[in-house]
């Protein structure tokens, strides 16, 4: 029996026969060749089969996870589609007479390299992407067998080095009912592929793939993030216990799935869930969702060639909020920039894009992109309840701006004769720490905020979340956090206003109560973390909660809050 402790990625425990999932060996020689034209011949065929394969992965991803992940492999087809790339190794092949495997592998390192060597998390992103296309077309150009998860057809636990998004998107949870790799992190693709397949996960053991043999029997723990291979009959019966008690966790969660969120002392809270495209609103209901608190409206504008028209995302938004009926829709208005670029819009280089034109920044400097998507939503807003909110809102002229543009196409549309709502909520995201500060002062022309914890942690702790070095900061119970969230809230409520979340910090256990005895009015999260907050909530006195608060925002370290917050609701 052996132990691995990696990173807890999705929910639930797996137990079965371990299959690993392993590449395929893309060795080969450089060779001179006489028929150059038969040697790209050989390479558009490997790239017509490839994008044939991608189709189907991606139409696979789709019916399985939904537009948001399938655009994963619209990205991929750009790669197989990109003259850059497929001119230079055609060109490689011709002045150097080389065969197309030697040009393939040398045009694709120089890619990857140029693009992993990038500040951008986004183009480091895009190197991963060439990576995995370019694999599967070397595979055919050696004509050797590509790994295809979804031709598994029996109960196993996978093991790999790390899984691409391809691999991901076919994973059939019939069969497959977890997944451990080597590397990865909770923000990984294929962590949050997991969690939208409810398959338990744990990434980044480092060693997996050595300790392990094909046939052996795997616990995978994707709750505490632990493996276990080959474990005795005594731990093996005390994890089938585990799972069991999950399953019948997931059942209790079920039955409140139309009940409202209600604390212990009967106190309302709306949870919403956080989505990205249409075919999210689905998940979202089924998991007892009485809001969407975030839709991120830039998965429109994502893995498209151009972008999208007025009538395109008017549709999407119209979907969206007839779906939902009279419950709440917040959209997020286009939040490009930072770590998510598009391929047909030329971003200046930045030294640091996080901090750069991203979000509202831009959609004010192009305002013809702006009022294109705030016309399409207003065309929508007969068809639900929609709340409007920018992002990376940093001034109170920066929100005067946008809502006066917001309002200037309302009054373009109603000369034009549409109809449009008069019960709009304009609002903001909180996720720049000066606003929080000022919150007061926003909260007078503002009629909701939304925090957004994922930036707000990391522009006030300094620290990248994405940069593994410095990810001991990224700490949502800081007590400079939670000054800063209760300041949001209290600015909110003292102008009659509400006051919501949507980033990670909404789902998270320790959190919740903190949160609730903070006078949080909406929390937002994953679809799959609503009802297992909705029981936490409904066994959590608000007002005790609120009783801490003091005590709480005293504190000095993010520890003694955690530990705190597990003493007083038994966690």
């Amino acid at each position: 029996m052996k132990n691995l402790q990696g990173i807890a990625a999705s929910n639930g425990v797996a137990i079965s026969k371990a299959y690993t999932l392993e590449a395929p060996d893309l060795s080969f020689e450089t060779e001179k060749v006489k028929d150059v034209e038969l040697e790209i011949q050989r390479l558009k065929d490997a790239l017509d089969i490839s994008k044939t394969e991608l189709e189907e992965v991606k139409e696979h991803a789709r019916q399985s996870l939904g537009d948001e992940h399938a655009e994963i492999f619209s990205a991929h087809l750009l790669v197989l589609s990109d003259p850059e790339l497929i001119t230079a190794v055609e060109d490689k092949i011709k002045n150097e007479n080389v065969n197309a495997e030697a040009a393939l592998d040398e045009i694709s390192q120089m890619f990857i390299t140029m693009f992993d060597q990038m500040d951008n998390a986004y183009m480091r992103e895009r190197a991963a992407d060439i990576k995995d296309v370019t694999k599967r077309v070397m595979a055919h150009l050696l004509d050797v067998s590509f790994p295809d998860p979804a031709l598994i057809n029996e109960e196993v636990v996978i093991i790999a080095e790390d899984l691409t998004p391809s691999d991901t998107a076919q994973l059939n949870k019939q069969f497959v009912k977890g997944f451990t790799t080597n590397i990865g992190g909770r923000t990984s693709h294929s962590a949050i592929m997991a969690r939208s397949l409810e398959i338990p996960a744990v990434v980044g053991t480092k060693t997996i793939t050595k300790d392990i043999k094909d046939g052996d029997t795997i616990i995978v723990d994707g709750m505490d993030g632990e493996v276990i291979i080959n474990p005795s009959e005594d731990v093996l019966e005390k994890y089938q216990s585990k799972q069991a008690e999950f399953a019948k966790q997931k059942e209790v969660w079920a039955q409140l799935k139309d009940e409202p969120t209600v604390s212990k002392d009967g106190q309302h809270v709306e949870l919403g869930a956080n989505i990205g495209t249409p075919n999210d609103v689905e998940g979202a209901l089924n998991n007892g969702g009485e809001a969407v608190g975030l839709y991120r409206t830039e998965f429109l504008y994502m893995g498209n060639s151009d972008f999208p028209t007025e009538d395109e995302q008017f549709e999407a938004y119209k979907s969206v909020l007839e779906q939902m009926k009279d419950k709440p829709v917040v959209v997020r208005t286009l939040d490009i920039g930072g770590d998510k670029e598009l391929s047909y819009l030329d971003l200046p280089e930045e030294m640091n894009p996080f901090l750069g034109v991203r979000a509202i920044r831009l959609c004010l400097e192009r305002k013809d992109i702006f009022r294109t998507q705030l016309r399409a939503l207003l065309r929508a807003s007969t068809y639900g309840n929609l709340k409007i909110m920018f992002p990376m809102i940093a001034t109170l002229k920066e929100f005067r701006e946008a809502k006066g543009l917001l309002l200037e196409e309302k009054e373009n549309l109603k000369g034009e004769g549409i109809q449009v709502s008069d019960e709009i909520e304009i609002g903001i995201m909180v996720e720049i720490p000066s606003t929080a500060v000022i919150a007061r002062q926003f909260a007078k022309e503002v009629d909701f905020f939304s925090i957004g914890t994922n930036d707000l942690i990391q522009y006030t702790m300094a620290a990248d979340r994405m940069n593994e070095s410095v990810s001991y900061l990224y700490q949502p119970y800081h007590p400079a956090i939670l000054t800063l969230v209760n300041n949001v809230i209290e600015a909110a409520h003292a102008e009659g206003k509400w006051a919501g979340m949507c980033g990670e910090m909404a789902g998270d256990s320790i959190a919740i109560p903190i949160l609730l005895g903070f006078g949080l009015d909406e929390f937002s999260m994953s679809a799959t973390s609503i009802l297992p907050a909705r029981t936490q909530i409904r066994d959590l006195s608000k007002e005790e909660m609120a009783s801490y608060k003091e005590q709480l925002l005293s504190m000095s370290t993010a520890e003694e809050v955690e530990a705190f917050i597990r003493e007083k609701t038994n966690q």
